[in-house]
């Protein structure tokens, strides 16, 4: 019996962390680099829109900045993503990080 296929997702996205004030900052400000994760058979939680929040399998908290689709037989490059979280960063943080989009 084949496995069911899933739709995948491409999130690139900036590692971010709460500053003391519960805000997220990125993480790493002046040297940082966006990432690439994707949706799993087991990722917990739909995007919402640009900014959301979510967790990696190694428990890093990253804003998701960009989206684009991914072909699943190719989906084995890309790591896979735990969960999203219904939190949100700052429009200010997302402009930061797509600055560094290519």
């Amino acid at each position: 019996m084949a496995k069911a296929k899933y739709p995948v997702q491409e999130y690139i996205g900036v590692p971010v962390e709460q500053d003391d004030s519960g805000q997220y900052i990125i993480r790493d400000k002046q040297n940082f680099q966006l990432h690439s994760w994707r949706t799993g058979r087991h990722t917990k939680g739909k995007l919402k829109k640009i900014g959301q929040v979510f967790l990696t399998e190694n428990h890093l908290t990253v804003a998701v900045v960009a989206t684009q689709p991914v072909a699943y037989k190719d989906r084995h490059s890309i790591t896979p993503m735990q969960r999203f979280t219904s939190e949100y960063v700052s429009d200010e943080l997302i402009q930061l990080a797509k600055a560094k989009l290519k």
